[in-house]
């Protein structure tokens, strides 16, 4: 009899259906039965040697919740004996009241050594253990991962002893993960805590993909592309990392519509074993990123979220250079603009902020320029140098499509219907912010704009980044990113910000709470007990919308 070796995941909901991904142990039917008559069933298919369900449940009604069980071969495998849980639900949005969505990124799961987490509290652990005390209190209808949900470059130490297990670690990758075995082993690390694993029963999630999903500064510049390639290891973690992403994260984001016409989905649950059609599908990705999107768009009622892949959509000829080639440009411009019935909300999730600190916004800025070789030969070569040492390849460093995305928000956010809120929504730079555009050419949108940041989850930032970060945004540094902007000759950003609130350090969520066309955000840092699980404790609840 099979069994669960993973999961269940809730993941696309809506108002009559969902879908609940699964990892089991062997080929199986599986079957999510709801308390309310609601459910589905879906038989398992092959990766790797490892053994996927996705269940599309449909039949459920609008605005309520149900409790779910889940059966593998007529075998009830979830919710476990003995679990110290309460039921996993599922609630199904309805048109009406409030929708709450949860964010943040960055979760290095490695478990704590001795009892001593090195990382602090788990904001994810903290607010499962909120959720599981209260299970009829105020939860997230969606939770938003924004990137890095494992880290293929960072492994911790009993991960680290597992892989020496298996092969020579003293070579390339080294303590790396090196193939799709090692990357089932990350998943499992981050998934299988207990309270993580009822957190994703219970409370939908849609996420995305950041660089330690695969490696750190994951396609920052041509060059860097060109030596990763030219190793005898890059090509297999790549392939490696794709695969297990558009099975444990991609397939869960789509709509059961979008499912069905999917050709590699079916492709996959045809045959009797997948891994050649879905390793031949990465390829192709990889040679050309054009013919693949990651990016997808979901609408909760009056809600719209647009999320961005600002990671494998990249153009990275320096001539060329933008964050988005221009088939994912022109989608992401037909998703914010086609308003249809209209929406009260736009949400942009991008796992990389489009607003930095004034300094960092226009290092990048000038070291793009740099590469270019708007200051010579030399020049180019020191700026792909510091391109890569510092890590200068948000959206900065893509002058042309920062642009371009505050002329599109501007666009979205003007005129009859537009929406009250745009909130770009980001992670990545391990601290919180709010900052808020003004449009130095024309006057601007008519909805509010705000950049979100909110990262780590669950890490670690030093005490150096902490400081440049705080410095970034003082008068002194303006001064000195003026500097650069000259000596780089950059054109003035159609932009300029303040930022708001902020920095915050530590581990951390964001909650945005919309209502008609009201928005209310809230910031909570995971806190340590004595004794006792982590607890979230509020550091902001103010107000968004005008």
């Amino acid at each position: 009899m099979a069994d669960l070796r993973l999961g269940p995941l809730l993941r696309y909901t809506d108002g009559s259906s969902a879908t609940v991904w699964m990892e089991t142990d062997g080929p199986c039917a599986a079957e999510v039965r709801c308390a309310d008559g609601a459910g589905g069933s879906a038989q398992s298919f092959l990766i790797a040697g490892h053994h996927y369900a996705l269940v599309p449940v449909t039949g459920l009604t609008a605005g309520t919740t149900t409790s779910y069980e889940v059966l593998l071969d007529g075998a009830r495998v979830w919710p476990l004996p003995g679990s110290p849980f309460p039921p996993s639900v599922i609630h199904a949005p309805g048109p009406e009241g409030a929708l709450r969505v949860a964010f943040g990124s960055c979760r290095w799961a490695a478990p704590p050594a001795g009892g001593d987490d090195p990382a602090g509290p788990d904001a994810l652990d903290a607010l499962a253990t909120r959720l599981a005390a209260d299970p009829d209190g105020e939860r997230p209808h969606v939770l938003l991962l924004l990137g890095d949900q494992v880290y293929a470059d960072e492994t911790s130490d009993a991960t680290q002893r597992w892989l020496a297990e298996r092969r020579d670690t003293k070579k390339p990758p080294g303590s790396g993960v090196a193939d799709y075995e090692e990357y089932t082993h990350l998943y499992y690390e981050s998934w299988l805590d207990p309270r993580i694993r009822w957190l994703l029963s219970t409370v939908p999630s849609f996420m995305i993909f950041d660089d330690h999903d695969v490696i750190d500064d994951w396609n920052t510049s041509a060059s860097w592309l060109a030596d990763m390639r030219a190793t005898d290891w890059w090509q297999e973690r790549l392939l490696s990392g794709l695969m297990s992403y558009w099975v444990h994260q991609h397939l869960g984001n789509l709509s059961h519509d979008e499912l069905a016409a999917d050709p590699v989905y079916e492709a996959v649950r045809a045959a009797s074993d997948g891994t050649g059609v879905l390793r031949e599908f990465t390829a192709r990705a990889d040679a050309d990123a054009a013919t693949v999107r990651w990016s997808y768009r979901r609408d909760f009622g009056r809600v719209r979220l647009v999320m961005v892949d600002s990671r494998a959509a990249r153009v990275l000829e320096e001539k060329d250079r933008a964050m988005l080639d221009p088939g994912e440009e022109a989608w992401l411009r037909e998703q914010i603009t086609d308003r249809g019935e209209g929406y009260d909300h736009l949400l942009l999730g991008t796992s990389l902020p489009w607003l930095l600190p004034d300094l960092v916004h226009n290092a990048e800025g000038w070291n793009a320029a740099l590469c270019r070789g708007e200051r010579g030969e030399r020049w180019a070569r020191l700026g792909e140098k510091l391109r890569r040492a510092a890590d200068l390849e948000h959206w900065s460093a893509f002058p042309e499509s920062f642009a371009g995305l505050a002329d599109l928000i501007a666009e979205a956010g003007s005129g009859p219907g537009a929406p009250a809120t745009v909130c770009v929504l980001s992670g990545d730079v391990h601290h919180a912010y709010i900052a808020e555009p003004s449009w130095i050419t024309g006057p601007g949108p008519d909805s509010r704009v705000v950049q979100l940041v909110c990262s780590p989850v669950h890490n670690s930032v030093p005490l150096s980044m902490r400081l440049a970060f705080r410095l970034g945004w003082s008068r002194a540094a303006r001064g000195l990113g003026r500097l650069l902007a000259r000596h780089g000759r950059l054109a003035r950003p159609p932009v300029g910000w303040r930022k708001t609130d902020g920095p915050w350090f530590g581990n951390q969520l964001m909650t945005l709470t919309l209502r008609g066309r009201s928005a209310r955000l809230r910031l909570e840092h995971a806190k340590p007990r004595q004794g006792a699980e982590p607890r979230l404790t509020t550091l902001l609840d103010s107000e968004l919308s005008r």
